[in-house]
């Protein structure tokens, strides 16, 4: 008889998981810091760097699906340490681009495949399997928690880094710290992954796959993860230059970053603790419609770095809080066997969402001098995500049980 495989301790789980997702995550935030700096450089228009962090975003949201199949098939330690190359490789490749196809090849896609392998679909994975279904949102929302804190201590010091080093040598520093995801990659080796001691999968990937998209509610939450992408990469790409095109001095725009990373520690545990309690698929409407609420009075009331500051903290406490219960919900549905995989889709969606949002703010920012467009946008779409996952049913999936040697 088959016997289950030892489980890792939650404290190691949730440490090391927190840091590597501090690291990705917090890195990644302060890309819109770079927008300015490298076109100017460069001599390019808005939309060449706009572009370029959208097929970051499209690859993240694609090569993720293959690497979450791979870290459920043979455990997230070594995607992470893959994911922790490509990110060194992608940022120091960043820092020297000689033309925009390989500014592309760098920031977009080594980056986008490095984010795939070292953020919450690999990461959620590993909490999933190691942590009871009684804490596992909770541990979410402390994970996903622990990149809004990157977001936070990151952005600060890349805007002193490029201030200091200059913008090169600041991706050149982060490229290094990027390599220490891989030393925090041994506290998520899973005993048994990809052995025979792994724990025992009803279904393939394909039946697994098939099962889910055949089912309304993960359509939805498909759905609502788009609109997230869009709105959360746009605001986190364009604002600093949205604000510096207002007259506001760069450091608020630092500061605003800092502040949504900040109040997001909150936001993110928050969701994740409350999804603990109440049903998931209200918590992700009412972050949908708050979001569209703050945009709207955030273009509605007069600009200064007050009201800056006051939407970030409010969007903060939005931003990425669906992330614990959308993924909560999919393990739910759909249990943890193949919870990288299927949140790796979900996340897919949600990074076409981020492609669209970065690349139409930079192509509609060219096209008319403003973001008002992309802007009206986001408060339309957070209105339909509030909707439509409104229907989603989170009780698990009934299956017909499959006889002995099917």
């Amino acid at each position: 008889m088959q016997t289950a495989a030892p489980k890792l301790s939650m404290t190691q789980v949730l440490a090391c998981g927190a840091l590597v997702v501090t690291l990705s995550m917090g890195i990644r935030h302060g890309f819109g810091l770079w927008l300015q700096p490298i076109t100017q450089a460069q001599g390019w228009d808005r939309q060449t760097f706009s572009f370029a962090l959208a097929i970051q975003n499209l690859a993240w949201g694609c090569i993720g699906i293959f690497a979450g199949m791979l870290a459920d098939r043979f455990g997230a330690f070594r995607v992470l340490v893959a994911g922790a190359i490509l990110y060194a490789l992608g940022l120091a490749g960043m820092a020297f681009p000689t033309n925009p196809l390989v500014f592309a090849l760098t920031s977009g896609v080594l980056i986008g495949a490095a984010q795939a392998g070292t953020t919450y679909a690999i990461v959620y994975g590993v909490i999933g399997r190691q942590i009871d279904a009684s804490k596992r949102s909770w541990a979410m929302g402390v994970a996903a928690a622990a990149g809004s804190f990157g977001q936070f201590l990151m952005v600060p010091v890349e805007q002193t880094l490029i201030g200091s080093l200059g913008w090169q040598n600041a991706l050149l520093v982060l490229a290094a710290a990027a390599l220490l995801i891989a030393p925090l990659a041994i506290g998520l080796r899973e005993p048994g992954a990809g052995s025979a001691h792994a724990a025992r999968r009803e279904q393939t990937m394909l039946q697994a796959l098939t099962e889910a998209f055949r089912y309304p509610s993960f359509q939805l939450l498909m759905a609502g993860y788009f609109v997230c992408g869009f709105q959360v990469v746009f605001i986190g790409v364009h604002m600093p230059s949205y604000l510096k095109d207002k007259g506001l001095s760069p450091q608020v725009a630092s500061y605003a970053l800092a502040i949504i990373g900040l109040c997001n520690v909150f936001g993110t545990y928050i969701a994740g603790m409350l999804g603990q309690k109440l049903a998931k698929r209200k918590i992700l409407a009412s972050i949908y419609f708050g979001r569209s609420i703050a945009i709207a009075l955030f273009l509605l009331a007069p600009l200064t770095p007050l009201s800056v500051y006051i939407f970030s903290a409010v969007i903060g406490l939005l931003w990425l809080s669906t992330v614990p219960p959308t993924n909560a919900t999919i393990a739910n549905i759909f249990g943890v066997a193949h919870l990288s995989m299927l949140g790796g889709f979900v996340f897919f969606s949600h990074q076409i969402g981020s492609f669209m949002g970065v690349w139409l703010g930079g192509l509609l920012y060219d096209r008319t001098g403003s973001y008002d467009i992309v802007w009206y946008l986001a408060i339309a779409l957070g209105i339909f995500a509030a909707i439509v996952n409104l229907p989603v049913r989170e009780s698990p999936i009934a299956r017909t049980p499959v006889p002995q040697g099917a």
